[in-house]
């Protein structure tokens, strides 16, 4: 499906997304891109061989339009698209915390919008990303908006009241992930061992162990359970985990990150 795609926004996510459209075979000539800072977007469209415009124009040509601003500036985003936008044209929204309901209604409620909660790990190919679809979205966007992402990692569709949950296990998850690393690291220090040790010996563990979950088949409890002998040095630690309320600890981050998901709304 060689429809002309516009891209809002190409930072890192947008560049993202843009490598990820031209991996899953879509021509960089039927590709145009638009960015608040023209250099940046100048250099990109130079860099894959896609086309710079402007915002008007992407919103008159472009048949499928991926927004990725920021939540703040999704409002004049689309009161600047709405003027030029073809009556078949596709939104496909990656703002945080922003409904479906909230786009539909202020493009006039008949174009067709899927709403999307990626995260950064789509920088190198290994993201996971979740997909809603608004009333007036087609069976055939849903399977491009797959496909393309798919290109840059996982993707599972979602209601879209389920989007807050996904923002809180997904989109931040990487962050919790990276603080648990620098604890890690630090912990690793007070017991002695240099920076550098602490941070190879921390970042290879977690790769190996989140390989081992992705591939071994087994879930994490089981794998859990495998590594822990009784009364050992595992098992101290995870006591330790334990007497701090970890699940809980973690429960309340993310309920706290969906939260402010849905007050983004």
């Amino acid at each position: 499906m060689n429809k002309c795609v516009g891209i809002v926004g190409v930072g890192n996510m947008g560049e993202a997304l843009l490598a990820g459209l031209i991996s899953a075979g879509h021509p960089a000539t039927q590709i145009c891109i638009t960015d608040k800072r023209e250099d940046h977007a100048t250099s990109l469209a130079d860099k894959y061989g896609v086309t710079l415009q402007t915002l008007s124009a992407i919103g008159a040509e472009c048949e499928i339009i991926l927004v990725v601003v920021k939540p703040q500036d999704l409002a004049t985003t689309l009161e600047s698209l709405k003027p030029t936008l073809g009556p078949r044209a596709l939104i496909v929204s990656f703002v945080a915390g922003k409904t479906i309901a909230r786009i539909e209604s202020s493009l006039g409620g008949v174009h067709g919008v899927i709403r999307v909660m990626p995260n950064t790990p789509t920088l190198i190919g290994k993201g996971m990303a979740a997909i809603s679809p608004g009333t007036h979205a087609k069976t055939d966007d849903l399977g491009f908006v797959r496909h393309f992402l798919g290109a840059s990692g996982k993707v599972v569709e979602v209601e879209e009241r389920l989007q807050d949950a996904v923002t809180a296990t997904s989109g931040s998850g990487p962050a919790y992930f990276f603080a648990f690393v620098e604890a890690m690291v630090a912990g690793a220090e007070k017991l002695g061992l240099s920076h550098e040790v602490a941070t190879e010996l921390t970042v290879q563990t977690l790769i190996g162990a989140a390989g081992m979950l992705a591939e071994s088949g087994k879930d994490a409890k089981t794998l859990r359970e495998n590594v822990t002998s009784p009364n050992g040095t595992t098992y101290a630690a995870l006591m330790s985990f334990e007497g701090s309320d970890l699940s809980s600890t973690v429960a309340n981050a993310m309920a706290a990150a969906a939260k402010r998901s849905a007050e983004l709304a």
